[in-house]
């Protein structure tokens, strides 16, 4: 399959089977919109809950009032949106989340600034993305289709689409390599955590390639394999959970 036919809307419904069909895939889906509605509980009990990048999956199922968005116009989704231009008033969301989606954004300060205005204070941000640990630096560099440049000096890419454009190293540059940067551009945004996981069982699934070597029946082992390489280190976590705060205004 050409890269380029990655940006369709018409894969949806392939992309959809695979998840649903590759069980160590789907729980790793699941998983990812239970931290979804665990952040929830710590919003404001007013205000809209979006998702970026919704895709083919099926967060709706965990949190049903959740708004489903997407650049390109899947057939599932109830809102086109481009993260940088977010069609949401001041101060109007409860939370904002993005399950493997904050690298494919070739202009993430644009949508900083546009989560931390449409944001009401109080409000959460959980970005669900790629860390650059020891095994997915390997896997990212030289396994993997997407752009990888964990030395890019900037934040933004050139993209050359919603899915073929990306920068794999993306969430890991601009909240651990550049904290700093971020806490002094963002100072309504407090980053209250950035905990790496799962270091093999996503890349043992296969993605969203068609093969697998995870079934179910070896979904405890391999679960079991990456809470042993977490234990170790921090940095064996292929895979990181975001989670940012938007201040109280004075």
């Amino acid at each position: 399959m050409k890269l380029e036919s990655l940006n369709e809307s018409s894969r949806v419904l392939e992309i959809r089977t695979l998840i649903q069909s590759k069980k160590a895939l789907h729980h790793f889906y699941s998983l990812s919109y239970e931290k979804y509605r665990q952040c929830l509980q710590l919003c404001p009990q007013e205000g809209s809950i979006l998702e970026i990048g919704s895709g083919a999956g099926f967060a709706k199922e965990f949190i049903p009032e959740l708004c489903a968005s997407d650049i390109i116009p899947y057939p599932n989704i109830d809102k086109v949106i481009d993260a940088t231009r977010l069609s949401f008033e001041d101060n109007s969301l409860r939370a904002i989340f993005l399950l493997n989606t904050f690298h494919h954004i070739p202009d993430v300060d644009k949508f900083l600034t546009e989560a931390c205005r449409c944001l009401k204070p109080g409000g959460r941000i959980l970005i669900i993305d790629q860390h650059v640990g020891f095994i997915s630096r390997i896997v990212l560099e030289y396994l993997h289709h997407e752009p990888f440049n964990p030395n890019s000096e900037t934040w933004s890419f050139q993209s050359s689409g919603p899915l073929t454009g990306a920068n794999g190293a993306l969430a890991w540059i601009v909240f651990e390599r550049d904290k700093e940067r971020f806490e002094k551009k963002f100072s309504l945004l407090k980053l209250v955590s950035y905990s790496p996981h799962t270091p093999l069982l996503y890349w043992v699934s296969g993605g969203l390639k068609k093969w697998s070597m995870a079934p179910k029946i070896l979904i405890p082992f391999w679960q079991f394999i990456d809470r042993l390489f977490l234990k170790i280190s921090r940095d064996f976590g292929s895979f990181t959970d975001i989670e940012i705060y938007k201040r109280l205004e004075a």
